[in-house]
């Protein structure tokens, strides 16, 4: 096992034992949540087992990751309005599509990462970064919006919520609806890329 974590195509194993303890197959070594955040800043791919009975669960450690960095006591990255978006996601009709549209997000967002910094330089820095922060959670309200209609946007006056006909269905989203979400992804990584010119 060890010899197959070694090479630059497989992930590294850590095995997650009963005393909480987590085993790096490739260093033979324990390591700690910190490392692991470490060698996920680092961009190095692992993949978290249950020691005993064997299943991934590099989501929930991921995820426990995120809420000790959340609860740290320094500067938070999830805002509460995200947070509450995110939430009452679970259980609607839309759920199977929000992790897609978060991860298609996200690589974008990465991707035009080095042209929002390069722009953030060369305007001195402060209204330039106020805007990237203005324009990333318009960004996410129009997620918000795009998987529950009516949404209230802060600061605003709660609209009349009108659903649309698939609102009432349990099924899964149609092309048409993927469709749709694919044209505001567009449309939003537009947004970027002219904030970025």
């Amino acid at each position: 096992m060890a010899a197959d974590d070694s090479r630059g195509d497989q992930p590294i194993v850590i095995k997650k034992y009963a005393n909480r303890r987590l085993y790096n197959t490739k260093s033979s070594s324990y390591i700690t949540l910190d490392d692991l955040s470490r060698m996920t800043r680092e961009g190095k791919d692992f993949q978290v087992l249950d020691a005993k009975i064997g299943t991934d669960i590099t989501h929930s450690i991921l995820t426990q990751i995120i809420m000790e960095e959340e609860a740290s006591g320094g500067e938070q990255m999830l805002p509460i309005s995200f947070l509450r978006q995110l939430i009452s996601m679970y259980g609607n009709s839309m759920q199977a599509v929000v992790p897609h549209y978060l991860e298609a997000t996200m690589d974008n967002f990465r991707l035009n990462q080095r042209k929002l910094h390069e722009s953030w330089t060369a305007s001195a820095g402060t209204d330039a970064f106020a805007k990237l922060a203005e324009t990333n959670m318009a960004m996410f309200q129009a997620a918000a919006s795009a998987f529950l209609p009516g949404i209230q946007r802060p600061g605003t006056a709660a609209p009349t919520p009108t659903p649309p006909a698939s609102a009432t269905r349990t099924g899964p989203p149609s092309s048409g609806e993927i469709d749709a979400l694919k044209e505001q992804m567009q449309a939003m990584q537009k947004k970027l890329d002219e904030l970025g010119n």
